[in-house]
């Protein structure tokens, strides 16, 4: 009766979690649709100016419980590129545009993702979606934690591997390294996330994606930086792994 009682507890505790969180996504990210929309039309207008391609690029992602769905992105590539061969962007990638490289750089290729977010798929702060061929690289244990909770705009490991364009051309191998190094850290951050899921973790997280796009060359006072420390790049190019 007292396992009962406290399966109980837990799982009131889990839904009113989620119902707040929904209800903080559902508002922000219409309220942020709405607030933005001068933002999105200058956009749309530098890349048609840019190439004339379309504006808005979708790629498939895995979200909660494995459930495939389109995410939106402003195009940063070449028009036939995007979709190409690998799912992985390289610092000085030469498929992305001159205002693509501007919109990944502040981040701004991410906005349409608030129509994710007020659809349901997405949720503003949670682990970042991976395409299905590298979702299928992680354990069985592991893609569960990673689908127990919805995808979001941003999370630690966005913050954290800020630079993982940099970091990927600096290895022989980019496609191993991201697999064998970069990989692994996501999902411990992710687990770290999902240990410590509530409304002031994502509201710090929120607070630090901010810091991060208007002072990207400035400490992080949002990070811990224990939690930064993970980017231990002599731990992740060890064993035969070096990028040189």
């Amino acid at each position: 009766m007292v396992l009962q009682a406290e399966t109980s507890v837990e799982g009131a505790a889990t839904f009113w979690r989620d119902a707040s969180k929904r209800i903080i996504d559902v508002v922000l990210s219409a309220f942020g649709l709405l607030l933005l929309l001068p933002v999105f039309a200058l956009i749309s207008a530098a890349i048609l100016l840019d190439d004339g391609g379309p504006v808005v690029y979708r790629q498939m992602r895995v979200g909660r419980g494995g459930r495939a769905f389109a995410i939106n992105k402003f195009r940063s590539m070449t028009v036939g590129q995007s979709g190409g061969h690998s799912h992985l962007t390289i610092a000085g990638d030469q498929r992305v545009t001159r205002i693509g490289r501007f919109l990944r750089r502040t981040k701004l290729d991410e906005l349409p993702q608030l129509a994710n977010v007020l659809l349901g798929d997405m949720s503003l702060v949670g682990p970042r979606p991976e395409t299905h061929d590298l979702f299928v690289h992680y354990t069985p244990a592991q893609r569960a934690v990673m689908s127990s909770v919805r995808p979001g705009m941003t999370d630690w490991a966005s913050l954290i591997l800020r630079d993982e364009g940099a970091l990927l051309a600096g290895a022989s191998n980019p496609a191993n390294f991201y697999r064998e190094c970069l990989m692994p850290l996501k999902y411990e951050l992710c687990m770290h996330y999902v240990r410590q899921i509530a409304p002031l973790t994502d509201l710090r997280i929120i607070f630090a994606t901010l810091h991060a796009i208007a002072l990207p060359n400035k400490c992080n006072p949002w990070i811990d930086p224990a939690l930064a420390g993970r980017l231990d790049l002599e731990r992740l190019y060890e064993g035969g792994r070096d990028p040189q």
